[in-house]
């Protein structure tokens, strides 16, 4: 078995490009939610020194005096671009597994390399020309081989998109040039812990024994010390089930208004709901929390959280939005200005398995109720969110309100927002 793991370019800048073409070649950098720092940058952007996170206002006068481009998060843009890359993909005819908005796994099979680098170069190709977003091709024998592959055709243009990790001298001498803080299931977060144990690159993990790894990095690090070895050991269906789905926003202003913020608090909690549902899980646990601006030393400060626990667990909007409101109501008190607010749900498991009351006849009928009503809400949501939604809702989207003061047009989703030719 052999898989391609097909990553959009810098995805966020490379879809504000394909609309906006007196981009290529500048700098380009792409702000969370409400503005407030760097989640996407340019080759050229990163060539400045700009790095992932990085507070806007430290960058504000590069944006200023025209030295950097800057563009808020446009979310309904980028999914509906990542869907049309997915659909080429999955016009192929292979197995497809999406694994995030701009990345992707095929699933080649036993294709030979005389097979599988013209599917790959001419994937590249058509992607580019069919949607405008440069991709890059990484082949290997594992997933996490496919994704270091991806890396090196991402950097190197002399892989002209597609580079394979398709043996054993090129798999040494790949371990040997990544760094461990690139390594997929090691990261950032990982790496400080091995390095402080001499392990430098994906080749010193590689070197130590299997019995080393699972003792210092469990069952997960076993798995990564496989695949490295060219051995399959991550298959979707073992993939852990996220332990906690959070929703949050901090508003472009205060808000004292009750109502306005149960609003907010309702459509936070319906966004974990619909998260829940798209990955067949249930929650047993919901909590919310408040927060007034700390940096705002003339203003009262205030930040309350609590939380209750639902049984059985559940994955409606109705009863998610119903469980966060409760809380809401409790730990919510006039007299301040709330500068941010989210919901979390968690001990989350899986939904076809969830344990209802002996005696529950009509707790299971209102459940099979309102599992239908969340069910209809996602399919005619599935093209624009809250087109169909709770009463206490936002009469908006729940990312509403915050800052984005560099957002642009709405491209390919909004009829009054299409591209004017003159």
């Amino acid at each position: 078995m052999m898989y391609a793991l097909v990553d959009c370019n810098n995805f966020f800048v490379s879809c504000e490009r394909v609309f906006q073409p007196w981009l290529e070649g500048r700098a380009v950098v792409v702000l969370s939610n409400n503005d407030g720092c760097v989640v996407a940058r340019s080759n050229e952007a990163k060539a400045l020194g700009i790095k992932m996170g990085t507070p806007f206002f430290r960058i504000r006068k590069l944006t200023e005096n025209g030295g950097v481009e800057v563009r808020s998060s446009n979310y309904r843009l980028y999914g509906d671009m990542s869907e049309r890359v997915m659909r080429i993909l999955r016009g192929t005819g292979l197995e497809v597994e999406v694994y995030s908005i701009d990345e992707a796994f095929m699933l080649l099979g036993g294709m030979n390399p005389e097979q599988y680098m013209p599917l790959c170069r001419g994937t590249v190709a058509r992607i580019r020309q069919w949607t405008g977003i440069p991709v890059s091709i990484g082949v290997a024998p594992t997933r996490t081989l496919a994704k270091m592959a991806s890396h090196f055709a991402k950097r190197y243009p002399a892989y002209r998109g597609v580079c394979a990790i398709d043996d054993g001298t090129k798999r040494s001498k790949a371990l040997s040039l990544t760094e461990i803080s690139e390594v997929w299931g090691v990261g950032r977060r990982g790496a400080p812990k091995l390095e402080s144990a001499g392990i430098r690159t994906a080749a010193d993990l590689a070197a130590r024994p299997e019995e080393w790894v699972h003792r210092n990095m469990g069952i997960g690090g076993v798995r990564t010390w496989r695949e490295l070895h060219g051995i399959p050991s991550i298959d979707r269906d073992i993939e852990e089930r996220r332990q906690s789905i959070c929703t949050s926003r901090s508003f472009a202003g205060l808000i004292e208004d009750k109502e306005e913020l149960a609003a907010r608090v309702s459509d936070f909690a319906a966004a974990c709901a619909r998260k829940l549902r798209k990955e067949n899980s249930v929650a047993a646990k919901v909590a919310v929390f408040l927060d007034t601006n700390r940096f705002r030393e003339d203003l009262p400060q205030y930040s309350p959280a609590l939380e209750t626990e639902l049984d059985p667990p559940a994955s409606s909007t109705q009863e998610i939005v119903k469980a966060a409101l409760g809380i809401f109501g409790r730990i919510y008190r006039p007299g301040f200005g709330y500068k941010r607010a989210g919901v979390t749900v968690s001990g989350t498991g899986s939904a076809d398995i969830v344990q209802m009351p002996l005696f529950g006849e009509e707790d299971m009928k209102m459940r099979e109720r309102t599992e239908a009503l969340s069910g209809l809400m996602d399919r005619i949501n599935a093209g624009e969110e809250n087109l169909l939604r709770l009463g206490i809702q936002h009469p908006g989207h729940y990312a509403d309100g915050i800052r984005r003061e560099h957002c642009s047009r709405l491209y390919s989703t909004d009829w009054n927002e299409l591209m004017e030719i003159k």
